[in-house]
């Protein structure tokens, strides 16, 4: 069976006052360098649908406020949300 992607995620996404109120779907295509990207701002809440270039880390910047959404390698943003616990 064909891959169709080389990387999927859909995440909730924290605005700059740690409260989850945004989302960002990327989907990347195997034979493409483009990333397919829906996202919610979790600042001011606007959604569009762009397409940048995929690179890591990859990160898109809100077109109407001009947050910058990151999306960290899941293990990383994992491993920060259990020191923060752990504190």
């Amino acid at each position: 069976m064909e891959r169709k992607y080389r990387f999927i995620s859909n995440r909730i996404l924290k605005n700059s006052r740690e409260e989850e109120k945004g989302r960002m779907r990327v989907l990347v295509k195997t034979d493409s360098d483009i990333a397919e990207t829906d996202y919610e701002c979790p600042e001011c809440g606007f959604k569009e649908h762009t397409e940048p270039e995929w690179k890591r880390p990859f990160s898109v910047t809100c077109s109407k406020c001009g947050f910058v959404m990151r999306l960290p390698k899941l293990k990383d943003e994992m491993k920060r949300e259990k020191k923060k616990a752990k504190a």
